[in-house]
Order: C-alpha cells, then structure tokens, then sequence
C-alpha cells in the first residue's frame, strides 16, 4: 500500500499543491475476483430515491421478446444502457468530503478497497405504460355472462393480478387504472372483460328500468335495481354495470344511488351501431343514434372522439368504427397508420387519437410538430404525413 509520503512525491511531481485538496487522501486498491459483471449501476431521480428509502421495491417487467421496463407502484420507466467513457469504481467504504467534515486538518492517507467497476449504467427515462397487451390477454376469454342451466362457461385463459403484474409493462396503479377504463371486473378471483354483446345487454336492464320506474338518470337506486334485475342477471354483475356508466354516491337517506353518465351510455349505443357497418351515413346514422338512447338523453358528435372517424369529404358525408385502442401503441406506428387512413387532418380530428400519446407535460401540437408536416387547404390548417405512405 501507498505511504503519504509517497502520495506526497506524486504530487510534486504532478505540481499539485497540497493546500488545494481536501486533507484526506484515499489510496484505492483492487479486492480480490474483482470483475465488471459483478454490479449494474442505475441513475435515479430524487422521487425513485425516495421511493427506495421509504423501503418500497421497484420491478423490472418484461417479456424475453420485449424491452425492459422498471416499474414503481404508479409510475413505468423505460430502462436504457448508457455507455460512459470513464471507468466508474464501486468503493463502499469510501466517504465523501462532507463525511469528513471532522477529520484532522493535517493530511492523512486512508486505505479502501474497490469491489467492482463498470464502463456503463442503466438510464431511466419515465415513459407510458405499455396496456395494449392487458386488453388483447382479457379478450382471449371475454365474460359472456353465467353459464345457463347444466351448461359450463367456455374453457380459455384467466389472469389474477399478479399475473398480469408479470405479463404487463406497467405499474400496478396503471394496470388497475386501466382495467376500470376497460370497465373489467373481477370474477372468482380472475380479471374478466366483458363481453360487448353482454355488457349491452346489462345497460339494456338498467336503462328500461329507469325507464318504466320514471327514475332520474341523476337518482337510480342501487337496492331497487338488484331487487328487480337480480331475477335476471347476477347482483354483482348489475352493480358492474352501474359503477361503469354511473357516478356512486350516497343519497340524503344514506342509500347508496348512481348518476347514469349521459356520454358513456351515448357512446356505447354509437359503438353498437358503428361495429355492424363499415361505413354509415352520417345524417342517417345521427337519426338512429338518438332513436337508440334513452329519452332524456341527448347525442352530440363529440361524444364520438377517438370512437368514430367522421367524413366531411365524402358525398353524402360519412362516419365509421375507429377507436383509439385499436391502434398502434408506438407514437410513429400510430402516425403512419393514420396517415394510411386518410392522407390529411385537421387538428380536430386527429387530436383524440394522439392524446394518449403525450408524455407529461406533452401537447399534441408538440406531438404533430414532430411527426407532421402541416399545410393550408382552404383556409384550414391540415398535417400529412413527413415520410412518404406505403399503400
């Protein structure tokens, strides 16, 4: 091991002063079966090192053909190689200067051992959760409702929760966010998606019910519902439908009663109608919309953003089935499959299928700078494609 006096010669010979370095001088040497692939080094930000602290686990998902996530309770990150052209040294028993605020003013040589390096880190950058497989592994075996009779529900794949926790690259927060967005229930311990054909047929229940009781859509009581569909359908599966359509809360009395939500139940109908055509009129298609909804309830076209694609160009006009689910997860995949789609958009009506891609504090103008070229066409601001469209 080094001597201070030796330290002391390499300085003179460097033409360091003394007087300019902390008082302590740390002579490092290599421990035994050293190697560079003993420690991964990763970069956190001061909310993940506080989430670490507290004692909380962070999770690395991801299949073996998929990119690597690191997931906390709430938050995903994409995880990166960084490469660094210094040589970055594992020294624990290393203090830092503020470590040493109590040390001698006169210099001092202390010994350490190095236990690994590496040239290279792990980068953290916060990302949106990758979901598109969590709708694609429920609808492998969608509720279809009880089975009937001595009939058995028709054998295909269930997932609890911690296996979607293995298959999904996203937090659990995000999973379960997500799963309320794809108003999935919870079934003998399985998440389950329902079936379309039968989550309709629940609303269908509800809705002629608030129809022949005379209810407010703001005042459906949840005990009435029950008592008179329970006959018909499962209890739980009447409270599903109402906590995806309605708003719960507690009456003056203390009963709990729903607020049917006018756009959910009028996107719904539209879903319904739009999955049957591949293209429909649009005048005659807002005709049988609102014969469709219950009466009180209102249809308005932006009840329909990121659900139906809308065509002013055409003669007569049309719309048609596009939601934004259905399409690509990747921000440049999703634009060049909607410039496939139509060669030129307005603002207006491609902002609902780009929202979900904006990172935080993202805009979409942001998003279509990026990945657009804009133009004029008469009088209204379009963006088309910056690479040119296979077809």
């Amino acid at each position: 091991m080094r001597t201070l006096e030796e330290v002391q010669a390499t300085l003179q010979i460097a033409k360091v002063k003394e007087e300019d370095l902390q008082p302590v001088t740390y002579s490092l040497s290599f421990g035994e079966s050293v190697s560079s692939g003993d420690y991964f080094l990763m970069e956190l930000d001061e909310t993940l090192c506080k989430h670490i602290e507290a004692g909380q686990s962070l999770t690395i998902r991801g299949d073996k053909d998929e990119h690597a996530v690191l997931c906390s309770e709430n938050k995903t990150y994409d995880l990166k190689i960084a490469d660094t052209s210094n040589v970055l040294l594992f020294v624990p028993e290393c203090k830092t200067p503020d470590q040493l605020q109590d040390s001698t003013a006169h210099h001092q040589l202390m010994h350490a051992q190095i236990w690994g390096f590496s040239n290279c880190y792990w980068e953290l950058r916060r990302q949106r959760p990758r979901l598109k497989k969590l709708k694609r592994l429920l609808m492998e075996n969608p509720y279809n409702g009880p089975a009937v009779g001595m009939q058995e529900e028709a054998p295909g794949p269930k997932y609890r929760m911690d296996d979607l926790l293995e298959r999904i690259q996203a937090s659990r927060e995000e999973i379960e966010v997500h799963l309320q967005n794809l108003h999935a229930c919870e079934i003998n311990g399985y998440w389950r998606i329902l079936d379309f054909d039968y989550e309709m047929k629940l609303l269908g229940h509800v809705t002629q019910l608030v129809d022949s009781e005379s209810w407010s859509f703001s005042r459906v009581p949840l005990s009435v519902c029950l008592e008179e569909l329970g006959p018909l359908e499962p209890e739980s599966m009447i409270e599903h439908c109402l906590n995806c359509y309605g708003r719960r809360y507690n009456d003056e009395e203390g009963h709990i009663v729903f607020a049917l939500n006018e756009d959910k139940v009028c996107r719904a109908a539209a879903q319904l109608l739009l999955q049957n055509a591949v293209k429909f009129n649009l005048s005659e298609f807002l005709e049988v919309w609102q014969q469709s909804i219950p009466e009180g309830m209102s249809t308005r076209l932006d009840q329909l953003r990121g659900l139906g694609l809308v065509d002013r160009s055409s003669r007569p006009e049309t719309v048609s089935l596009l939601r934004v689910e259905d399409l690509p997860e990747d921000t440049q995949e999703r634009f060049n499959s909607l410039f496939s789609l139509r060669e030129k958009w307005t603002q207006e009506d491609i902002e609902p299928y780009i929202l979900d891609l904006c990172g935080e504090k993202q805009t979409t103008g942001a998003l279509l700078t990026k990945h657009a070229r804009s133009s004029m066409l008469n009088g209204v601001k379009v963006y088309n494609s910056r690479r040119p469209v296979l077809t």
